[in-house]
């Protein structure tokens, strides 16, 4: 995980980048939903599948592995509302693969001499395997 005093987000979306599932918890599906002025069953039909083990619904991908609402300019389409699992990385949880492509945590790593570590994928929230481990 990184440390907060440290890491600072470049804004490049790398992380939105790396295949792998982005788990929705309870309520995200609605509020992402009425955000962008969707019924919450045509939001799901159009931009959820299933995980792996049929408990969880992820965000689907673009066909480059990509995150669905990643914006050309590296901005995120539904910010305001964006998953748990997003809000969290790189302070509460993280991948080999993230942060390999994540600049920040390369330089935030520099700057600490290797002193950040990777921490626990938080299965509590349903984010084991995020971003990584893709289901395909």
């Amino acid at each position: 995980m990184a440390d907060p005093a440290t890491f600072r987000c470049r804004r490049c979306g790398a992380c939105c980048r790396v295949p792998g599932y982005v788990a929705l918890a309870g309520g995200e599906a609605e509020a992402i939903a009425a955000f962008l002025g969707m019924d919450v069953y045509a939001f799901t039909s159009r931009y959820t599948t299933l995980t792996f083990n049929r408990r969880t619904l992820s965000l689907t991908e673009r066909g480059d592995g990509r995150c669905v609402f990643l914006e050309d300019d590296n901005t995120c389409l539904v910010q305001p509302v964006k998953p748990a699992q997003c809000k969290g990385f790189p302070f509460l949880w993280s991948t080999p693969a993230l942060e390999r492509v994540c600049a920040g945590m390369r330089t935030a790593r520099g700057s600490r001499s290797g002193r950040y570590f990777r921490g626990p994928l938080n299965s509590s929230s349903g984010t084991a395997g995020a971003r990584s481990g893709r289901r395909k």
